[in-house]
């Protein structure tokens, strides 16, 4: 049975046209023509797409496919350059901004390692944030309450908010920090990067829990970025994305989730982008050949220089 999803409140007519004169509704996300990289690697090519207010999207696709530089990109991480296209939020530009300020926005983003972070603990870390975010003083008592009713959904230990931010936390307990703090945070729009990777299948299960109470409470946006289905078990998708190659190359419902698991990503894949690969594996290949001819020609001289010196001396 599919839970109904709840829409955030539109914004005027006006603030739409002068926000983003080009858009012909309101979206919570909107990704034009985006082109991305690190360094002088290309790794996005000419993403586009919408989510709006109260969907949930799934990205899916190989390794190496470009999910987590996409989230990376979305959130505004300085490691990335954006080389062409635009991201708009809430209806506007973002594309130029830091991660702070998207943050503030109502953004969030959740990472595949979690850092650990001595000196300061689970609880400061989610207050201080928080205060960040809202620019509200933070009730001390209220917040604990409500800190500790959503440990109690992730099935958490209290005593993990005193301890420091993912120190020696197990995986598990790691991406259970996560969820915790985005269900604090009450973000408009989340970005939830291979949550479920690592984790048993009740840990699963729970992390998945806290997603869907997130979006009860707050009617928020999902973009999950996933190599598996098991946390989309009882969430609605209404989205999917194929990434392959730094492109997207399928876009679909829910089904076409079932359609992944069933067939995988190959017959996906635009054969242009297969020969590139294949292109791309045999240069490869040959280079490496090479290294290994050019290695063994060094090594047999060296030998030969040797045994003539050694011969000399004799």
């Amino acid at each position: 049975m599919h839970k109904k999803k709840v829409y955030l409140d539109k914004p005027s007519a006006s603030l739409r046209k002068t926000v983003n004169p080009d858009a012909k509704e309101f979206y919570m996300l909107q990704i034009q023509s985006l082109c991305a990289g690190i360094a002088d690697k290309q790794i996005l090519n000419d993403i586009s797409f919408t989510i709006n207010p109260g969907e949930t999207h799934v990205l899916m696709g190989p390794n190496g496919a470009g999910k987590s530089t996409l989230g990376n990109v979305l959130m505004g991480s300085p490691e990335y350059a954006v080389t062409g296209g635009k991201i708009f939020f809430d209806g506007k530009d973002i594309t130029e901004e830091d991660t702070d300020k998207r943050a503030k926005m109502g953004m969030f983003l959740t990472f595949q390692d979690p850092l650990e972070v001595p000196g300061i603990s689970l609880e400061a870390f989610i207050r201080s944030s928080l205060q960040q975010v809202t620019g509200k003083h933070i009730k001390m008592m209220a917040f604990r309450k409500e800190l500790e009713a959503a440990m109690d959904l992730l099935a958490m230990n209290h005593n993990y908010a005193d301890r420091d931010l993912n120190v020696g936390f197990s995986g598990g307990e790691k991406k259970k920090s996560e969820i915790l703090q985005l269900l604090m945070l009450r973000p408009k729009f989340a970005i939830l990067d291979e949550t479920d990777s690592g984790l048993d299948v009740d840990a699963v299960r729970t992390v998945s829990k806290g997603v869907e109470e997130f979006q009860k409470q707050t009617g928020g946006a999902l973009l999950i970025i996933t190599h598996s289905t098991r946390i989309l078990e009882s969430l609605h998708v209404d989205k999917t994305h194929i990434i392959v190659s730094g492109r997207i190359v399928k876009e679909g419902d829910g089904s076409l989730v079932q359609e992944i698991n069933e067939k995988g990503f190959d017959p996906f894949i635009p054969e242009e982008i297969k020969e590139a690969e294949r292109k791309a594996k045999l240069a490869l290949a040959a280079k490496n050949a090479m290294d290994a001819v050019r290695t063994n020609g060094a090594v047999t001289q060296a030998f030969a220089d040797r045994m003539k010196k050694e011969g000399g001396a004799q």
